[in-house]
This record gives C-alpha cells, structure tokens and sequence, in this order.
C-alpha cells in the first residue's frame, strides 16, 4: 500500500501519472526553517517528518503481502541562500519575483520513503534562469492568484513559464516532484521489502 504524505495537487497528479496506485494524505507539520538549517537539509528533513507521521498513523495497516509504504516531499526555491517558500500575500510574491528576475536560482526537492525497514530519502535539484520581468508583468501575475500557494511565487507549469528560457535538471522537480528520482526509490525502498 503506498501514501503519498501530500496534500499538493500537483504532487498528486505527477504521481498518478506514473500509473502506480496510491492514495494521499496530509501530515499537517510544522514547516518552520530550524535556525542556521540549510536549505537541503531542510527540504530533506521536512520529506523525512511528514512520510514518517503518515507511517505512524497508518503503521496498523502494513502487512507481509501488502507492505506499508510512505512518500514524502518537500519542495523549496533557494536564490543567494535564501529559501523562498510559499507567499505570505500579494506583497511578498512580488517580492519574491523581483529577486527572481533576470537570475538563476535552485528548487530543491526533499524526497523520503519511510518503511517497516525504515527510511530512505534524497534531494533532487534543478537549477531555473528567469529571464528580467517588468513590474506590470509581476504585478499581472500576483494579481491572478496563481502564485500564492506556489514556493517561490510562481508556477514553471502556469503562466510563469514564458519567462523561464531554460533549466538545467528534472523538470518535474520544479513542478514538485521529480518523477524519475521517485520511482528510482521506490523500486529501492521494494527491494528491501521483498
């Protein structure tokens, strides 16, 4: 049995696309950045937190046949250090685009699988070059709502995409979850199992 430990959308529908059955469930943590954590182990520990409370919950259901499997994620944007989440509003996803504008910056994305046999996690990266963004174009972007539950204020996927000419990495990763890197641990974390 595999749970997503996710209440992304996004998440969610990367996963179905992989055709494997699952079911989704959110942990509802604390997501605070511990003082002088870096933003890989941020994400990674965030990943590591949630797959675990959902296993937790659920560890009544796991079976010999039908093992318990947990997948967590935690998705960041990091430019000059500074891990860039969700918006708090509309002024902070402004600001959040002005600073990435004309620059290249990092998602990072925490992935953790959490077993009877324990965890396992990683971090997948990819770096993302915006081209400059005018602030009428900033400004028309916040104002359709699209970037308040998006880390760093925009969505690769939406609208956001007409100022990103390049990447370099998975770009499912900028989305929310690296697709391949996920299915590389879960037939990992299988293995283990079997």
């Amino acid at each position: 049995m595999l749970i997503l430990a996710s209440a992304s959308p996004r998440r969610r529908e990367l996963l179905a696309q992989t055709a494997l059955v699952f079911s989704t469930e959110s942990a509802d943590l604390n997501e605070d950045l511990l003082t002088g954590e870096a933003a890989a182990a941020y994400v990674q520990r965030l990943a590591v937190e949630k797959a675990q409370a959902i296993w937790n919950r659920r560890r009544s259901a796991d079976a010999p046949g039908d093992p318990l499997i947990v997948l967590g994620a935690d998705t960041a944007v990091v430019v000059d250090g500074h891990i860039l989440g969700k918006p708090a509003d509309d002024a902070d996803a402004r600001r959040m685009l002005r600073l990435l504008s004309g620059r290249t910056h990092a998602v990072l994305t925490g992935l953790a699988v959490v077993t009877r046999k324990g965890v396992l996690s990683e971090v997948e990266i990819t770096q993302v070059t915006f081209n400059i963004v005018n602030d009428e174009e900033v400004a028309a972007y916040v104002s359709s709502g699209e970037p308040l539950d998006k880390a760093g204020a925009y969505a690769i996927q939406g609208y956001a995409a007409r100022w990103i000419p390049r990447i370099e990495g998975c770009y499912f990763n900028v989305v929310g979850l690296p697709i391949a890197r996920t299915i590389t641990l879960l037939a990992e974390v299988k293995a283990t199992l079997e």
